[in-house]
């Protein structure tokens, strides 16, 4: 069964075949970072003004790798839930146009959903039931996958999440967008134990995560320094940062999955792709004997491949679109 996927939730313009839910015939993305830059972070109105101006070409150039004709797919699948709504919308209503004109069924797929299924395209052997840390920009949860299309939160963040935390720190130390991905490089080298950050923590819910604490801890620390005319060297403030936040994931990741009685750790997301919390990752499982699971790194960030395999799944179980498909900024996992 051979599936055309869109993503459009933030700022990359992506499409791709993807055959069985496992198979990647074409993955085609088009960034908008260079160009986002320019502001210190993602401004929507520019992401979507870009979407349209993108999709119709990536979708070309994705069937066009692919191989395949139009003829030859059994269905359309696109992200239309969580996400930026103006950037949602162009891929919605690009997928439903083309369903239409094509005949094709249309599945509409969850972006974090998606994420999860990033797995089973580099894991030909991942299957549920497992426990998932789903960490993003955007999102920081700790889900059951009771199946491919049934999912049940076992811990969220409480208000920022992990992803736009690291994002702030980086820009308020002076790095430039995209922060996590570039405080993750610059602090390779540096010590995590330099400076002692706050271990923020949920009263009553042992699962959820809290964040916004660290961040403004970071901020003051920043300040300080500049008052005091002190530098704080970016690769120690980075490394002891990032330890702090991968800590909170990592010891609430255990708890859940040691109550839950899991085998399997999925960890999946944007930040699935930072090497502090894979490293963390891997050494957490080895201590207990739990498989590990993650992403290649081609598909930690948005693209199309993992929304055509996350659709597979959402198509089996029945799962339909029509016209009055509409996108929708949030919406949980669980519903999706």
């Amino acid at each position: 069964m051979k599936i055309l996927a869109i993503e459009s939730s933030c700022d990359d313009t992506a499409a791709a075949v993807v055959e069985d839910g496992r198979n990647v015939l074409s993955n085609v993305v088009a960034s908008q970072v260079p160009e986002h830059i320019l502001y210190g972070g993602v401004v929507p109105e520019i992401a979507s003004r870009r979407h349209v101006e993108s999709i119709v070409g990536v979708v070309r150039e994705a069937m066009h790798q692919s191989g395949c004709a139009y003829g030859d797919l059994d269905a359309v699948a696109v992200t239309y839930a969580p996400g930026l709504i103006g950037a949602l919308l162009v891929g919605v209503n690009f997928a439903k146009g083309l369903s239409f004109a094509t005949g094709l069924p249309l599945v509409p797929v969850h972006h974090l959903r998606s994420h999860i299924a990033a797995n089973y395209l580099t894991h030909a052997d991942l299957e549920p039931p497992f426990l998932a840390l789903v960490v993003s920009g955007g999102h920081s949860h700790i889900v059951q996958v009771d199946s491919y299309t049934a999912f049940r939160i076992i811990g969220r963040t409480r208000d920022d999440a992990a992803g736009e935390c690291m994002d702030k720190a980086a820009r308020a130390i002076g790095l430039p967008y995209p922060g996590g991905l570039n405080l993750d490089k610059a602090s390779a080298d540096g010590d995590p134990k330099a400076y002692k950050f706050p271990k923020p923590s949920v009263s009553g819910s042992p699962y959820d995560f809290s964040f916004s604490g660290l961040k403004t801890a970071a901020v003051n620390l920043l300040h300080n320094a500049q008052q005091k005319g002190e530098t704080v060297p970016v690769a120690d403030f980075g490394a002891s940062y990032i330890a702090a936040v991968v800590r909170s994931l990592t010891e609430n990741t255990e708890k859940a999955a040691l109550d839950c009685g899991a085998q399997k750790i999925v960890l999946a997301g944007g930040v699935s792709a930072n090497s502090v919390l894979r490293r963390e990752c891997g050494k957490l499982c080895k201590k207990h004997g739990w498989s590990l699971y993650m992403p290649e790194l081609r598909y930690c960030g948005d693209n199309a491949a993992m929304v055509g395999a996350q659709g597979y799944y959402e198509f089996c179980a029945g799962k339909r679109a029509d016209a009055a498909l509409n996108a929708r900024a949030t919406m949980g996992i669980d519903v999706g």
